[in-house]
């Protein structure tokens, strides 16, 4: 003889917009919250990260205008420098004294990442701030791009996920007060449903 299964109740999609006897004030404001919350979480976190994306491309392009190449020459050979860090690009540079002209005319020394096995006296390319200090190239091109699309990326996620968040404390609440009231609600009717059952 085959089993038969209980029927499995059936979810209903958007039960909180049909009207239904069942259906409470506080499911039809809990459903505007989510949704609300939803579209707000959307927008804000579209516009925070289209701003943060903004502020960083600005940024850089203000770098860019406040450094400049400059030709410098080694003071020592290469092959007795540290290793650099090994950067995405892949240089494979090593640091090295080099002497370089600020804007004032001074002559100025500083350690910068030049090419592996370079000698004394070989030009080198390295990049200085308005006051002729050694600082690193800008970013341009594609290192620029990926910077930018982060920031805005991770500003977007990081507002939208806040407002979200913000959303679910507002509806916890309101399911804690609506448990409130229903023990409270029970409380009432409890004894005299205690009474039919026990007379």
């Amino acid at each position: 003889m085959a089993r038969t299964q209980g029927a499995r109740p059936r979810r209903v999609r958007l039960w909180r917009w049909r009207r239904n006897p069942l259906r409470r004030r506080s499911d039809l404001v809990e459903a505007w919250l989510t949704l609300a919350t939803l579209v707000l979480a959307l927008l804000v976190g579209a516009f925070a990260g289209l701003a943060a994306a903004g502020v960083v491309d600005r940024s850089l392009e203000d770098r860019r205008e406040r450094t400049r190449p400059v030709t410098a020459v080694l003071v020592e050979d290469a092959r007795d420098a540290l290793p650099a860090p090994v950067a995405e690009d892949g240089d494979g540079g090593v640091w090295a004294k080099v002497r370089w002209t600020a804007p004032d005319g001074t002559a100025r020394t500083g350690r910068a990442e030049v090419e592996p096995g370079s000698r004394a006296g070989t030009e080198a390319t390295v990049w200085n701030d308005t006051a002729g200090r050694l600082v690193s190239a800008p970013p341009e091109g594609a290192e620029a791009g990926f910077q930018i699309v982060m920031a805005g990326v991770t500003v977007a996620v990081a507002t939208g996920g806040l407002v979200l968040l913000g959303g679910w404390l507002v509806r916890s609440r309101l399911q804690w007060r609506r448990l409130a009231e229903w023990e409270a609600e029970w409380r009432r009717v409890e004894p005299s449903w205690r009474k039919r059952m026990t007379g």
